[in-house]
């Protein structure tokens, strides 16, 4: 076990609880993902032990921990502070991108586009309106719709040569248009990427987007192929950190440093 000082950042999310340990240098030596579950206290317990393990560290030489997310007022068992969900992600991209940025973050629950000056103060933020489309919880639904699992979502989508374009943006409206579209014969692969389609147009009509575009979330972790067809509707390269889900653990932290 190391002896080291070491800072702790713990995300909870509606949708997935995220821990990520950093050093004193800021090097990510330890982090974890899990589903948050009904007790989010216990599983932000969880993170926070995989990721020690890690980390090769114990959790006397936490100096400090911050937390986060839907669920941050639930860890009082470590943290000292909490910081909102739209500070630390805009530190964790920064972190990551020192630059003037528009972060693009797709959630399991939620959307949001966060825009940072050159010297990473915020300087814009839409959030979604109260419904599941374009989030995680909109592919959620459909994959057993379609009677796939939702990891090979990405995989199927990649396959497709003939894109179902869907109409509608809500989830009921779009649940019911998928079925009408297996009926009609169209391939899985094909209506997957319409899915991963209506996600993306759903979060470009949020808000402008800057010159530098980052993409975060765990939508965005196990589907890449949303980056590269944003990419494509936007005409320019799409920055990604190294782990998308954990950048608002980094981002809490680095507050906590």
């Amino acid at each position: 076990m190391t002896s080291q000082p070491i800072f702790a950042g713990i995300d909870v999310g509606a949708s997935r609880t995220k821990v990520a340990i950093l050093d004193a240098e800021k090097n990510l030596i330890g982090h974890a993902v899990e589903k948050s579950g009904t007790d989010f206290s216990a599983t932000a317990k969880a993170c926070l032990k995989i990721s020690l393990e890690m980390a090769k560290a114990e959790e006397k030489d936490i100096i400090r921990a911050i937390s986060t997310g839907y669920g941050r007022k639930n860890v009082s068992f470590i943290t000292q502070e909490t910081k909102t969900e739209i500070s630390c992600h805009g530190k964790g991209c920064y972190s990551y991108f020192p630059k003037a940025i528009t972060i693009i973050d797709i959630g399991g629950q939620d959307n949001k586009i966060i825009k940072l000056d050159e010297e990473g103060n915020r300087s814009g933020f839409k959030m979604n309106r109260k419904c599941a489309a374009g989030t995680g919880a909109f592919l959620e639904e459909m994959a057993p719709r379609l009677d796939i699992p939702l990891e090979e979502m990405n995989a199927l989508a990649g396959q497709s040569e003939d894109m179902v374009r869907l109409g509608s943006f809500c989830t009921v409206f779009s649940a019911t248009e998928v079925l009408e579209n297996i009926r009609n014969g169209k391939k899985v692969p094909d209506i997957v990427k319409g899915l991963f389609f209506s996600v993306i147009q759903r979060v470009l009509e949020m808000d402008s987007l800057s010159e530098n575009v980052v993409m975060t979330g765990g939508v965005v972790a196990h589907n890449p192929l949303l980056v590269k067809m944003t990419e494509e509707i936007i005409e320019r390269n799409i920055l990604v950190p190294e782990y998308p889900q954990l950048t608002g653990a980094i981002g809490a932290a680095i507050y906590a440093m």
